[in-house]
This record gives C-alpha cells, sequence and structure tokens, in this order.
C-alpha cells in the first residue's frame, strides 16, 4: 500500500487517492443521470434573473436555461480530465452527442470549442515551468494545424451517418489505447525504439531544456518525419471527431523520441492548445456554435480545470486512465450500435 492517509471503510483500507479515483470515477457516471431530473424543466428564478440583463437578439434563454445541467457536468469532466492526464474532449463530445442531443458536427465543434478553454490553465502553467520543447512543436505543428483543419471541415461535408460511425470507432480505439499503454508518467524514454528508429534518433545533435524550478533534461534531437506523420493522422482524427492528437503525440514524443515524461506531455498539451483553436475557428465557421451549451461548458471547465490540477497528485494514473478506457470504450459501442442498429 502505498504512503498516505488511510480511510477506514469496515473493510480493507483504501488510500485516499484510490477513492479520488473511484469517486471520480462513479461521479462521471453518476452525472450523466442528470438530464432525467429535471434537466429539461428550466428555472423560473433563472429565466426572470436572465431576463434582466441584457442578452444579445437571437440567443435562445430557453434553452440555454434547460442545460442547466451541463455546468456542474462539465466541471467534473474538467477535473477528471486534468487530474488523470486525458483530453477533455474526450469526455465532452460523446457527453454533447448522446445526452445533450447534438448532432455529431455540433458535438465536434462544441467539444474542441469547450477544449481551447479547459486547457488554458495547464498550458500556462507549462509554459511557465518552461517545460515546452518549443523546438520539437514547432515541426509536430506543420503537421497538426493543417490536419486538424482538414479534419474539421470534413466532420461538416461527411454524412453524419458515416461520421457517428468514424466518432463511434475511434472513441472505441482510443479506450483501448488507454487500458492497453502504460500512463506517460509511467513510460520508458527510448523503449521499444528498435534498431532502426534508434539509429535514426541518433547523432542529430541534442535539445536541452531548463526548466523555472533548476531542473535540466537533456537528450538527443529526434527524427522529425515520423513525429509530424504521427502529428498529421492525430490532427486530422481530432478535427474529424475531437480527440486523438494528445494520445499520439505524447506516446510517440516519450516512446520514439526519448523525452522526459514531464517534457513530453507539456509539449503535447502546446501542440494541442494551438491545433486546437484551429480547429474550434473552423468548426465555428462552418456553422454556428451552440451557445446555449457552450455557455454553460466553457465557464464550467474553468472551473473544474483549477480543481483538477490541485487534485491531480492524488489520483493513480494506473488506475484512472484504464477506467477511463474501458469507459469511453463502452461509450463507443454504445454510439455504433445506435447507428448500426437503428
Amino acid at each position: 500500500m502505498s504512503e498516505g492517509t488511510t480511510l477506514s471503510l469496515g473493510a480493507p483500507s483504501m488510500t485516499r487517492s484510490t477513492v479520488l479515483a473511484f469517486g471520480g470515477v462513479v461521479g462521471l457516471s453518476g452525472v450523466l443521470t442528470l438530464p432525467l431530473f429535471g434537466g429539461g424543466t428550466g428555472i423560473d428564478l433563472g429565466t426572470v434573473a436572465l431576463q434582466s440583463l441584457p442578452v444579445p437578439a437571437g440567443f435562445p434563454v430557453d434553452q440555454f436555461l434547460a442545460h442547466w445541467w451541463v455546468f456542474p457536468a462539465s466541471i467534473l469532466f474538467s477535473m477528471v480530465a486534468l487530474a488523470s492526464g486525458v483530453s477533455g474532449a474526450l469526455f465532452f463530445s460523446p457527453f454533447f452527442m448522446l445526452l445533450v442531443g447534438l448532432s455529431p458536427s455540433q458535438a465536434i465543434g462544441a467539444g474542441l470549442l469547450t477544449e481551447v478553454f479547459g486547457m488554458g490553465n495547464g498550458l500556462l502553467n507549462y509554459v511557465r515551468q518552461g517545460v515546452v520543447d518549443y523546438a520539437t512543436a514547432k515541426w509536430l505543428l506543420l503537421g497538426a494545424v493543417p490536419a486538424v483543419v482538414v479534419g474539421a471541415l470534413a466532420a461538416h461535408v461527411v454524412p453524419t451517418a458515416l461520421l457517428t460511425i468514424a466518432f463511434g470507432a475511434g472513441l472505441l480505439l482510443l479506450g483501448a489505447f488507454l487500458v492497453y499503454y502504460d500512463p506517460p508518467e509511467e513510460c520508458v524514454p527510448g523503449e521499444c525504439e528498435g534498431e532502426f528508429l534508434k539509429k535514426k534518433n541518433t547523432g542529430r545533435g541534442t535539445t536541452t531544456i531548463e526548466t523555472s524550478d533548476g531542473e535540466t533534461y537533456t537528450y538527443d534531437t529526434c527524427w522529425r518525419p515520423p513525429g509530424v506523420g504521427l502529428a498529421t493522422i492525430g490532427g486530422f482524427i481530432t478535427g474529424l471527431i475531437s480527440a486523438g492528437l494528445p494520445e499520439i503525440t505524447t506516446t510517440q514524443l516519450i516512446v520514439r523520441c526519448r523525452l522526459a515524461p514531464r517534457v513530453a506531455i507539456a509539449t503535447s498539451v502546446f501542440v494541442l492548445a494551438v491545433a486546437a483553436i484551429a480547429g474550434a475557428a473552423v468548426h465555428a465557421l462552418a456553422a454556428t456554435p451552440v451557445w446555449y451549451v457552450v455557455a454553460w461548458s466553457i465557464p464550467g471547465v474553468l472551473i473544474g480545470g483549477t480543481i483538477g490540477t490541485r487534485v491531480g497528485k492524488y489520483v493513480p494514473s494506473e488506475i484512472m486512465e484504464p477506467a477511463l478506457g474501458v469507459v469511453f470504450a463502452i461509450v463507443g459501442v454504445i454510439v455504433l450500435a445506435s447507428e448500426l442498429l437503428a
């Protein structure tokens, strides 16, 4: 048992981190029932208060108030996402599609727009800590940004049925990815390179990252073309279904490029932030954003993100990530079944 405060529950004692992890997953499941208990009834006092404020012409006040439950759900999703290191869009897009009732393209656009605001706090912390490898990030962005734009445009062109199938399959694959691969913090830099990649990744100079807290990371500069290619694939998937880029980028930076997990995660978040802004902009231009939903989700992720960065150190990623992977895989199966069996 790991060291830390224990809680007596009348059974074998559990560490606080295990309780937090279990509570996060249970809470994540429980919040999905909110719409069944008055989510669509509206709030009379809220209606009176909102009508006394200046509201943009055409804003659907009744729809906005009827979706109040998106706010607490967004707090929880953002908190769990940042605490576990999983992309927030993995939560929001299926949530918007299955429970809020948005179309796949609307759900993906709203998920990306929400994620742009949700990752701001974490990105700012990484930049302040000085752990972003900007030299590597700029190469990854060469592939990720154009690809996420193409994927976002495709999301508005691909027939709804095909997009739903792609979305479900993507969730299933990403869920399997979370279950199969070790958490980034536990990956061994350079593991499973193979002789070919080992040779290609050697002799290209070194990169040194000096952080604001005095840490220094020095490693061989990575062979760029495979990273650009993987970022291109991840960017397209992210533009199409709003998730995939950070999972692909973080893993390849650690396993193939030998970056320390701390640097790899920070660099991946930076790449995702820039790419997500491009993708969200395309979705916003291609269709009218669902403001009555994101007006609740954006403040929710700002609050949840602040909490998540503080409780993250108590959450065992070796428990949380596989558990969330199973949840996402199940949601992917539900999405596929809803379309294929309809």
